[in-house]
């Protein structure tokens, strides 16, 4: 069945819990402070589209396709992008709130996180070649079995990653961030 397709449409401040989204394949479209909270994206197609100041918390993500999506300014508490078509999924965060969302397993490389709330997020064996995370709060978020070449953590605080249990070659960090490489070794550094 082919997907119905909605191209360059932008949507303002619309409360898709009260009046649900058109399923469909979205081109190149804008949702500016729209609801999608605790909304069912099952299958929904969205490529290169921006959402800005939206709320996208604990929607539905089984199988939803996500190509050159930017999120800027989000709430997206709870996202399961694992749940994500895999093929070519890929997007942007700006200033977004993600914290308790899940990365598992899924290949994400050059993905940029800017300033970005990532507390409790779960990057387990997660492909991030080449990502960035610039200025971003990484408490608590598991990092294991995962593959961190030439990602950029110079500017993210807060994180916890065994170089045991992850790739890191080429991995960029600054130098206040070398006690979060060595929490495992219980050492203390000045």
């Amino acid at each position: 069945m082919p997907y119905p397709i909605i191209e360059d449409v932008t949507f303002f401040h619309e409360d898709f819990g009260i009046k649900k989204l058109c399923f469909a394949q979205y081109e190149n479209c804008r949702f500016e402070n729209c609801n999608f909270e605790g909304q069912n994206l099952s299958q929904f197609r969205f490529l290169n589209c921006e959402f800005l100041r939206c709320n996208l918390s604990l929607t539905d993500m089984q199988n939803v396709t996500l190509q050159g999506d930017i999120f800027k300014e989000c709430k997206m508490l709870g996202m399961r992008f694992d749940l994500c078509n895999p093929f070519n999924l890929s997007f942007t965060f700006h200033n977004c709130l993600l914290d308790h969302s899940s990365f598992y397993k899924t290949v994400v490389k050059k993905t940029i996180f800017q300033t970005c709330e990532l507390k409790e997020v779960d990057f387990e064996q997660c492909n991030l070649t080449q990502s960035v995370f610039d200025n971003c709060n990484l408490l608590h978020s598991k990092f294991f079995q995962s593959i961190l070449e030439k990602v950029d953590f110079r500017s993210a605080y807060n994180y916890t990653i065994d170089p045991d249990n992850n790739k890191l070659k080429k991995a960029k960090f600054s130098l206040v961030g070398v006690p979060g490489l060595l929490e495992k070794y219980d050492i203390n550094i000045n």
